[in-house]
């Protein structure tokens, strides 16, 4: 499963109405910018997570979901952008409707944010992993609740950060330094060469694109030279070191069923693996790619992999219905019983503490060369 990611968007010429949340806000006191340190000794692709031989716990009502609440929008914003639509109990953005079908409420918005949560595990505490230093211009693509945002301008008062994202689901209380914007990243991005950024992060995106080969140009085009692009992305697929996997055939044939309703969709969720490959075609040079097998539980041995793993269960079952009622409802033309069968079947076996799966999270990062010209 590609754990669902914020609202696809990013710089276009044609978005209707740019919302800049620029409420003023004090200052952030002064703080050192951000020096990327070599990433820490996290699981790798080629590594065996250790299963603890007791995996009891108090109970699958241990706290786990207990995150904070989304935000409210800026009410500058224009009126369209705010006509949402509703279906299955959820909403859903209205600007571009149909180009994409994960949930923008405050049920989907705290997940986003237990999302940010799980990836500052993952990288220790850090955003990103590019070795930038002092970037002076950030773009967040896809931001979601801007979460990100808040944490990059907070720790870099010198920089200037931008988050777009197809809905208006991010705070109107900002950092001066923090500015967001309705915008769809599948559209031209129109930036001058005086407004390209020194760093482009996405997270979580899979599902969200048609034509990664494309955004990862246009990232290309709009980076200084210089300049990194980060993309962060859960491969999507359950996995195992052992035999646990072979119980978990309701997952199995779920995310089977995902991965034809996102192709179908025409914005494939299982790309993770391939955006090395894609960075490098659009011309970028130093690309890493870091794998992380994060589990599906608290069942590994190590304590920082048992911690992620509790957490990580928490977002999945919190993402199964949304996943569900949007590429197999939506898509595929499921009903919404045939929906809530297979998703109460899928998130008994994802809170089964004998299984050990994992899923794999990409991290690719690479630099526009400095010869490159604007």
């Amino acid at each position: 499963m590609s754990a669902a990611g914020p609202s696809a968007s990013g710089p276009s010429a044609s978005a209707s109405a740019p919302a800049p949340a620029e409420t003023s806000a004090p200052a952030p006191a002064a703080a050192a910018p951000a020096t990327q340190a070599s990433p820490g000794p996290l699981q790798t692709d080629d590594s065996v997570l250790q299963v603890e031989v007791d995996t009891a716990e108090p109970s699958d009502d241990d706290g786990d979901s207990a995150f904070g609440g989304g935000s409210n929008a800026s009410t500058s914003i224009a009126s369209s952008v705010l006509n949402y639509e509703y279906e299955n109990g959820r909403r859903y953005h209205g600007y571009r409707s149909g180009s994409y079908v994960l949930p923008n409420d405050d049920e989907e918005q705290d997940r986003l944010d237990l999302i940010h949560h799980i990836f500052l595990l993952i990288l220790d505490g850090k955003l990103y992993n590019a070795p930038v230093t002092n970037p002076k211009r950030v773009l967040d693509v896809g931001t979601g609740t801007g979460i990100w945002c808040l944490d990059f301008g907070d720790e870099n008062p010198g920089s200037e950060v931008v988050g777009t994202d197809l809905s208006p689901i991010q705070p109107s209380w900002v950092p001066p330094n923090v500015k967001f914007y309705i915008d769809d990243a599948e559209s031209d991005w129109v930036y001058p060469p005086e407004e390209h950024f020194d760093l482009i992060h996405l997270r979580e995106m899979s599902g969200s694109i048609a034509d990664w080969d494309r955004l990862c140009t246009q990232a290309y085009n709009n980076l200084k030279p210089g300049g990194w692009l980060e993309l962060q992305e859960p491969l999507a697929a359950f996995e195992a070191d052992d035999d646990t996997i072979n119980g978990a055939q309701n997952i199995q044939s779920w995310q089977n069923a995902l991965n034809d309703g996102a192709r179908k969709f025409g914005k494939e969720i299982k790309e993770a693996h391939t955006l090395k490959g894609r960075m490098e075609k659009a011309g970028f040079v130093d690309v890493h790619e870091r794998l992380i097998k994060v589990p599906v539980g608290p069942w590994a041995r190590d304590p920082k992999m048992k911690e992620l793993g509790r957490y990580h269960r928490e977002q999945l079952c919190q993402g199964i219905e949304p996943y569900t009622f949007g590429f197999l409802g939506k898509v595929m033309g499921w009903s919404e019983a045939e929906c809530r069968v297979t998703i109460a079947k899928v998130i008994n076996e994802v809170r089964d503490k004998t299984l050990h799966m994992y899923v794999r999270y990409y991290f690719t990062y690479g630099r526009k060369p400095e010869s490159a010209v604007h």
